[in-house]
């Protein structure tokens, strides 16, 4: 039913690209329901995701706030429960992901991995043994494009042929979407949306990804950045990260936090 939804969504995104009007409607579990969205009349600014980092946590700006919330975003959870979201962003494999894997599974924590078409084609293995393990297998586009920078067509292609992908693997389909580089716009935003994904941002991140972190940097980076609720974006590709995994969430419990999966994100 979803990869039918997707193909119908697609069309329905090229009629709006290419001017056809802007009433149109989409059958979803049986029901119909009227899609008014010109996506071409929304801004296309090219903003990318930052926050301020205080010592209360992290600072978002009214004007992130409105349109997170206006979309459904996920970025940070409010209220004061000692809640983590634990992501990774899956651009290539530098042979770590599965030492990540392995910690997870020994702590009985589940985490979120954004994967790419590259990386779906090369590591199918992984990408099964997420799946089989409980994670959340997230979208993350086949070929990794900055979303305001392509069309409409494009961005609907980009994300349900990786979604393809992962289900020929693990008969399952992403429902959560990251943005490639955290750039978005409302267009952007309001087409991830109408297929039926939730945009996942972040209010934890550092530089991880030049893989010149050692294990304490790692580890000091990540828990001096926990705050209730906070989202936190790693890339597999650290060895500091990898090899201070079973630290940070050893630390983490310590320090009072539970690890949520993001289905649990709000409730």
């Amino acid at each position: 039913m979803r990869k039918i939804f997707c193909l119908f969504m697609i069309c329905f995104t090229l009629a709006a690209f290419s001017g056809c009007g802007d009433k149109k409607t989409k059958t979803v579990n049986n029901t119909t329901e009227t899609v008014k969205t010109d996506f071409e009349a929304l801004d296309n600014k090219r903003t990318g995701w930052g926050f301020r980092r205080t010592p209360e946590g992290p600072e978002f700006t009214s004007s992130q706030k409105t349109i997170m919330e206006k979309y459904g975003c996920i970025y940070m959870e409010s209220g004061k429960e000692k809640n983590l979201y634990l992501t990774f962003d899956e651009g290539y494999e530098n042979g770590y992901t599965s030492v990540i894997l392995d910690v997870l599974r020994s702590r009985g924590v589940k985490a979120a991995f954004f994967v790419t078409g590259a990386y779906v084609k090369d590591h199918p293995e992984l990408i099964v043994r997420m799946a089989k393990e409980g994670h959340t297998v997230g979208n993350h586009t086949v070929n990794h494009p900055s979303m305001p920078t392509v069309g409409v067509e494009k961005m609907a292609e980009e994300i349900t042929e990786l979604d393809r992908l992962v289900y020929d693997l693990t008969k399952k389909h992403c429902t959560y979407f990251r943005p490639p580089m955290g750039e978005y716009s409302e267009r952007s935003l309001a087409v991830t949306k109408s297929l039926g994904y939730t945009s996942v941002f972040w209010s934890f991140a550092y530089v991880d990804w030049k893989n010149d972190v050692s294990s304490a940097q790692a580890e000091k980076s990540v828990c001096d950045g926990l705050y209730p609720g906070t989202v936190l974006l790693l890339h597999a590709v650290s060895e500091g990260n990898a090899s201070a995994l079973g630290n940070i969430i050893d630390r983490a419990h310590e320090l009072g936090y539970e690890f949520k999966s993001l289905d649990e994100y709000g409730m």
